[in-house]
């Protein structure tokens, strides 16, 4: 029998009366330094368990490689953590995340076969699923509460009733998952009416509902879907992730404390969603594609109990004082705000340019007509398009079916213009000086698709590429390597601005590592690391203002600062700042 199991109303652990207070903590958007800190936060919040997604992408990036499962990816150490600090833990397998994360943890050399249904019976899917859990359950077993472990119950797919209504797939991922030894109750999670809960829930499977408001309408959607059963929100939403040009999302800590309330007052199992959001580090971000294409910034603060550098919010205190209404919180005080580093300034004192790094790496594929990134095989970051124009004067460059996502165009050298995948630009006027002259397109990958049928959504130049109505043939394409800026040709730089894409490096000192914020006034678009470590992409339209530097990638001494700048810069400095700009809030 599981260890946790279900009444008519209800939840037995270990035969006993249990209510699940749960709050939703990626362990791959923290770093894992840092798990046994939220971890304890959590407990001290009064939660009793911990909620946590697993990203296929990550743990899988090459169908035949082995499974990744250490660093950030080291799930199996995230739940003994939990366990020893006396959590239980709902695990979210997937296949699919979504979670505002890059393809919704989908794997990109899944997403590129050709035809392939996703989510669905396809048996190219199931079957590559199948093989990730042949890799994924056994490392996890011991953590399953079958053998002890803090693992209490494990989901079937994600909103599933939103996006398709295949049965026969989700009992396949039921079976895959019990077949391969998982005892511990499965549950599914939809979105609070009929139609969602119908399409999304199986027989002999608990079915949950995802809400942030509206608690007794929705609960009441929850129990009409099934009579019977414990109530369960599986993500009570306190919060919201932003989008690139877009507002920061915030909610009053009052209000969501008070539906809160409600829930456990209904006698509600809950999972706070989100806990503590942390960071989409590197380029792990996912975007949105409702009406345009919108990609999601870099840092998951979502408003929640924890801040992105896990200090304690407004919410927090006021999540404590409510569920102390409805079971035992900790004596021990509630958690203050962490260290932070004092205000630093960086020279920046040494520069690459991008373009001219580039065009002497090796690895140039050549084509007749420009490849998208799918099939070059690049699954993230940039892509620079070279070849030549074979006509002089002023005219249109088109690009058939628009670019994935943003491409900064170049005409021997000079930056010609931008498109942007959320205008849906095709077109772009320019001006070429003579015949044969160069022209370049950089193009990055802003993100993949999180939700809904655009997952999947190639990237790069996306179809032909034409001048005043003649095709451009003879295209080079070439990856951007940002895994070695060791690489990187650096030199010293005196020059007060910038107005081409380069790297830039600095140093500063640090006396006694700490969290820290970079901001970058000046500055327009890229990516930074600090000593190796990728922080994320910064952009000057907002909302997010500075990066979350976790203290543990600072060392005593002299740390490393790189930006990749894509644009320009008005000057050479950095600041590290003990306060995060997230944007002016629209609650």
């Amino acid at each position: 029998m599981p260890a946790l199991t279900t009444t008519s109303d209800g939840f037995l652990l270990h035969g006993e009366p249990f209510r699940i207070i749960s709050g939703a903590m990626h362990y791959f958007r923290v770093h894992p330094d840092q798990w046994v800190d939220r971890l304890r936060k959590a407990r001290l919040m009064g939660l009793n368990t911990v909620e946590t997604y697993v990203p296929w992408n990550l743990h899988q990036p090459a169908p035949d490689g082995p499974l990744v499962l250490d660093g950030f990816l080291d799930l199996p150490r995230f739940l003994r953590l939990a366990q020893a600090e006396g959590l239980h833990v709902l695990l979210r397998p997937g296949p699919f995340i979504c979670a505002e994360w890059n393809d919704g943890g989908l794997p990109a050399w899944l997403l590129s076969v050709p035809g392939i249904r996703l989510r669905s019976s396809d048996p190219r899917f199931t079957d590559a699923f199948d093989g990730y859990l042949d890799l994924l359950l056994p490392a996890l077993r011991p953590q399953l509460a079958a053998s002890g472990g803090p693992v209490i119950a494990v989901q079937v797919e994600n909103e599933y009733g939103a996006y398709g209504d295949d049965t026969a797939y989700l009992k396949h991922v039921e079976q895959a998952l019990r077949g391969r030894g998982v005892e511990e109750l499965l549950f599914t999670c939809d979105q609070a009416n009929s139609r969602d809960l119908s399409a999304g829930s199986l027989p002999g499977v608990l079915a949950t509902a995802t809400f942030g408001s509206r608690v007794e309408e929705h609960l009441g959607a929850l129990r009409t879907h099934r009579p019977e059963g414990p109530l369960m929100c599986s993500e009570f939403w306190i919060g919201w992730f932003d989008h690139w040009g877009g507002p920061h999302h915030t909610r009053e800590a009052g209000d969501a404390a008070a539906d809160l309330d409600r829930l456990l007052s209904a006698g509600a199992s809950v999972n706070i969603y989100m806990f503590h959001g942390g960071t989409n580090f590197g380029l792990t971000n996912g975007a949105n594609h409702h009406h345009a294409y919108s990609p999601t910034v870099t840092s998951y603060d979502y408003d929640a109990a924890l801040t992105e550098c896990g200090d304690p919010g407004p919410k927090y205190h006021a999540f404590r004082e409510v569920i102390a209404r409805h079971a035992p919180v900790p004596e021990e005080p509630a958690p203050v705000p962490g260290a932070k580093l004092p205000l630093t300034t960086v020279e920046l004192d040494r520069r690459a340019p991008l373009l001219p790094y580039l065009r002497g790496l090796p690895g140039t594929v050549r084509g007749d007509g420009p490849a998208t990134m799918d099939e070059l095989g690049v699954h993230s970051g940039h892509l620079l398009y070279r070849t030549t124009v074979p006509a002089a004067g002023d005219g249109l460059l088109h690009f058939a079916g628009g670019v994935g996502d943003r491409a900064q165009v170049f005409v021997d050298g000079a930056p010609a213009g931008v498109l942007e995948r959320e205008r849906r630009d095709e077109t772009l006027p320019v001006r070429v000086p003579h015949a044969g002259a160069v022209l370049e397109v950089l193009v990055e990958n802003l993100g993949g698709v999180n939700y809904g049928p655009r997952t999947g959504a190639p990237k790069g130049l996306l179809g032909p590429v034409s001048f005043q109505g003649a095709a451009l043939r003879d295209w080079e394409c070439r990856p951007v390597p940002l895994d070695d800026l060791q690489a990187v040709p650096f030199a010293p730089s005196s020059a007060a601005t910038d107005a081409e894409p380069a790297f830039h490096r600095g140093t500063f000192e640090v006396e006694s590592p700490a969290d820290t914020f970079l901001s970058l006034p000046g500055w327009t678009k890229g990516q930074a690391w600090v000593n190796g470590f990728h922080l994320g992409r910064y952009w000057n339209r907002g909302p997010q203002h500075t990066l979350y530097v976790p203290g543990p990638v600072l060392r005593p001494g002299a740390n490393d600062l790189v930006l990749l700048e894509l644009h320009a810069t008005t000057g050479t400095r950095a600041l590290l700042t003990d306060t995060p700009d997230l944007g002016p809030e629209n609650v």
